[in-house]
Formats: structure tokens, sequence, C-alpha cells
């Protein structure tokens, strides 16, 4: 029994040691590729050049790279980990709707503002400058074209910042199994209501105009 537990302590920590080094387990030219993007404007762009990922799946940031298609969950946390090599922490938070799908945001601070980077299937639910002092700020921002497929407006909670480092000992970046494990940790956090309740009751659809500039570019499954 005790060497069974010393084997486990030592893979434990090598495990710890593998994520802690300056590649994070990335082979040179993954850390090439993901420098290269050098700026968080430039994790976007990377992050919008890819498909958009409609299956039910948890990709890490490794196979992102390797595989070229990216969710909302997987695209937050690959900015995260890009953020990360370029010398953030490696943050996100959560933005949790009502009647609509969460979203999952990697977030950075310039200056003392923050700014974000994501996927998604919705042209405004993307990028933002560091221009938002609060937290409560930049999850407004997403407010107003966070919307379900019947036009309503369904964002309504935030999260506190999840520093993914708290997860190296699961390898998140590099890992070919399912990082889950990050989503079950933001289902699980706190958050913060953005509305009082005479908000929620009166709000609008968003109109056609908009529905139509959100839509550009969105992808749907095909039909067999």
């Amino acid at each position: 029994m005790a060497n069974n537990t010393r084997s486990t302590r030592l893979r434990a920590a090598t495990a710890r040691q593998a994520s802690t080094r300056p590649g994070f387990g990335l082979s040179r030219a993954e850390l090439r590729a993901i420098r290269s993007l050098k700026t968080p404007s430039g994790v976007q762009r990377f992050l919008d050049e890819l498909p958009y990922n409609l299956g039910y799946t948890a990709r890490s940031p490794k196979r992102v790279l390797r595989e070229r298609t990216a969710s909302c969950l997987e695209g937050g946390v690959f900015a995260a980990a890009a953020l990360r090599l370029l010398g953030f922490p490696p943050l996100i938070f959560d933005l949790e709707a009502e009647q609509d799908t969460d979203h999952v945001v990697a977030i950075f601070k310039v200056r003392g503002h923050w700014g974000a980077v994501a996927k998604s299937n919705f042209t405004g639910c993307r990028y933002r400058e560091p221009v938002y002092r609060t937290l409560r700020e930049l999850a407004m921002s997403y407010f107003n074209t966070y919307f379900n497929l019947r036009f309503e407006r369904t964002l309504r909670r935030y999260s506190r910042p999840v520093n993914l480092a708290r997860f190296d000992h699961l390898n998140w970046m590099t890992t070919d199994k399912p990082i889950w494990f990050i989503a079950e940790h933001l289902c699980e956090i706190p958050h913060i209501s953005l509305l009082t309740a005479s908000m929620k009751k009166n709000l609008t659809r968003l109109d056609p105009r908009s529905v139509t500039g959100e839509m550009v570019g969105h992808r749907k499954k095909s039909r067999r």
C-alpha cells in the first residue's frame, strides 16, 4: 500500500512538473504556432479562422491546434492557454444564460482593464478590447447580442475568473482526453446576477435586423 501511495504521488509530481515547464508539455512547433499569434487580438483572429465545432466535444488546446476546429468551450480554453504563453494568466469566466447555452470566455487585463477572447457561432459574442473596468461591465457588453433562436435576450449571470492553472495536474493544455472537468467546475461555482426580476420581466426580443447581423457565418448541423 505504501509503495502504491508513493507511486501515485510520484506520478502526480511528474505531471505537475511537466505542466509547469516553459512549454507546458507542448512541442516546439506547437509553441511557435501559438506564440506567433503575439497578441490577444491575434489569438482571436486564429479562432475566427477555425470552423465552429457543432459536436459535443471538449478538446484540449493541443487538440484544437491539431484538429483546427473549436466550440465555445474549446475556443475559450484554447484562448486561455494561448494567452498564458503570451504572458497573461490563463483565465476564463462563464456567462450563464436562461433558455440558452452558456458561453465560456478567456479574459485578460491590460493596464487595469478587462478584455476577452472567445469562440462563438454568433457575430457579437467574440472579442472585447481591454477597456472594461470591471467584470460586470465586461459581462454586460455581451448582453444585447446574447440571444436564443427565439430572439429572446438570455444572458443572466457571470462567474468570477477561474485560473486554469488549478487544472495543471490534469494536463488541461495537452491531454488527449476530454476536458469536461473544466465545464463541470464552471457549473459548480457561484455566479453573479446581472438583472433584477423587473428587468427580466420587461425584456424585449432582438429585432430582425440585429438578428441578421449576428447570424453572419452561423453554422447549422446538416440534415440527413
